[in-house]
C-alpha cells in the first residue's frame, strides 16, 4: 500500500493510556484515501456525500453509520454540507468486561456488514452521550478515560440496540417518515418507486416529506434514489461479470442507453469506461 495515507493515534489521542475520542467533522470536507491505525464509527447527522469504503462507494445521508477497522480504507467525495461525528478507538486498549464483538460489527469477524442505518430515536438518545464522551476525551486523566470507556460501552450498546427498522421504537412520528423513506429508496435499486404512493400508505403529505428529505439531506428525493443506483451500478461493475444492460435492470434502468447517458452525466465517463478504469487502478 505504498504512498497510503495512514492516520496515526498519537495525533488523536491524549494519552497511550486513552481508548477512546471523538473527532468532530463540522463540515467533512472530501478527504482523501486513508487507512488508521485505530478504529472508529461514523455517524451521519446531516446533509450528503459520498464514502467509499473499499473500494466500494455508499451515497451517504442524515442516519448513515458505518462500523470501520484500522485495516479498511476509505474516503470522502462529492460532500454538500455533511455533518459526522468519528468516534473512534483502539481495540487493544479497550479494559471493560463487555462482549464488544457482539455489538460492534467487523470487531472480530470482517465479513460484517460495516453499514448501518440508525433511527431517528435511536439518533436522539445517542447524541448527548457522544456529546458527553467528547467532553471526557478532551482530558488527560485516568479518571477520563475509564468515564470515557463506560460512555463508549453506552453508545455501541445502544446503536444496536436502536439500529433501524420499520418496526421499531423510531416507527412513528414525523422524522420517523424520513427515516422509513430513506429506507424505502434504498430498498428499490432495482424497481421503480412512486413517492404518491408511499405517502399514501403512510398517510402524510407528499409535499412537507419532500422539504422535510431536501432540508436534511440537501438533495431531492429523486436525485437520492438516482444517486443510489449510480452507487450500485459502480459496485456491479467493478466487482462482477455482468454485462452493462443488465447491470442497468440491476439499477432500476429500463434502457441501458438511458442508463449510461445518467452514469455519464453523474460519473463523467461511460458504464465501460469506469469498469475499464477501476479495475486497472484494483
Amino acid at each position: 500500500m505504498a504512498g497510503q495515507l495512514i492516520l496515526r493515534r498519537a495525533d488523536f489521542f491524549a494519552s497511550t493510556a486513552q481508548a477512546v475520542a471523538v473527532a468532530d467533522r463540522y463540515p467533512q470536507n472530501v478527504f482523501a484515501e486513508h487507512t488508521h491505525d485505530f478504529c472508529e464509527l461514523v455517524l451521519v447527522w446531516r446533509g450528503n456525500g459520498l464514502h467509499v469504503l473499499n473500494d466500494r462507494p455508499y451515497r451517504i445521508t442524515r442516519g448513515d453509520l458505518f462500523y470501520i477497522r484500522a485495516e479498511d480504507k476509505h474516503a470522502y467525495a462529492s460532500v454538500n454540507d455533511l455533518v459526522l461525528q468519528n468516534v473512534i478507538y483502539c481495540p487493544d486498549r479497550l479494559r471493560l468486561n463487555v462482549d464488544w464483538g457482539a455489538n460492534i460489527p467487523g470487531f472480530l469477524d470482517a465479513r460484517a456488514n460495516p453499514h448501518w442505518r440508525l433511527g431517528s430515536n435511536g439518533m436522539a438518545l445517542v447524541r448527548p452521550v457522544i456529546a458527553q464522551l467528547e467532553q471526557e476525551s478532551q482530558k488527560d486523566d485516568p479518571h477520563a478515560f475509564e468515564l470515557s470507556e463506560l460512555l463508549f460501552a453506552q453508545l455501541v450498546l445502544t446503536l444496536n440496540r436502536y439500529r433501524f427498522a420499520t418496526d421499531g421504537p423510531a416507527a412513528s412520528g414525523q422524522e420517523a417518515l424520513l427515516d422509513k423513506l430513506i429506507t424505502a429508496l434504498a430498498g428499490s435499486l432495482n424497481r421503480s418507486f412512486v413517492l404518491e404512493k408511499f405517502c399514501e400508505q403512510e398517510q402524510c403529505s407528499e409535499r412537507a416529506l419532500r422539504q422535510q428529505f431536501r432540508t436534511q439531506t440537501g438533495m431531492t428525493v429523486n436525485h437520492y434514489l438516482r444517486q443510489l443506483r449510480i452507487c450500485h451500478a459502480q459496485y456491479l461493475l467493478q466487482h462482477t461479470e455482468m454485462m452493462v444492460s443488465e447491470v442497468a435492470m440491476q439499477c432500476g434502468f429500463e434502457d441501458s442507453n438511458y442508463f449510461s447517458v445518467v452514469f455519464n452525466r453523474e460519473i463523467g465517463m461511460t458504464p465501460v469506461q469506469w469498469r475499464h478504469r477501476s479495475r486497472k487502478a484494483a
